[in-house]
């Protein structure tokens, strides 16, 4: 993931917080709670790998209910965080917020939320 993505990401948390404690609110991003939503009433995600010729493998979602997911890394060992990058942005929410959303494989290819 780009730094400039990671820093933006926590700038997003950051305001989010402190917009909370003006008003005296907790913070949830949208999103997040969309995605609790869909893994408790869909399940978990699976992902099929493609080889590419250059090397790297791409990963693709095989029962994503509202489309596909698609990611792609140079190596096997980057593509976990990748894809549970790339199941976030489908849900619009910021990589920062991916300890709270404890999205985790639970198998080779297969993605649930804790």
């Amino acid at each position: 993931m780009s730094l400039y993505k990671q820093t933006t990401d926590l700038l997003l948390k950051g305001r989010d917080k402190i917009v909370a404690r003006l008003f005296n609110e907790s913070y949830v991003p949208v999103g997040l709670s969309d995605l609790n939503h869909y893994f408790r009433i869909y399940g978990a995600i699976h992902f099929h790998h493609e080889k590419q010729e250059d090397g790297s493998v791409v990963a693709i979602s095989n029962n994503f209910r509202y489309g596909t997911i698609i990611t792609h890394a140079q190596r096997l060992e980057e593509l976990d965080e990748k894809v549970k990058d790339a199941i976030l942005t489908a849900f619009e929410v910021p990589s920062s917020y991916a300890k709270e959303a404890g999205i985790r494989r639970t198998d080779e290819k297969e993605y649930a939320f804790a």
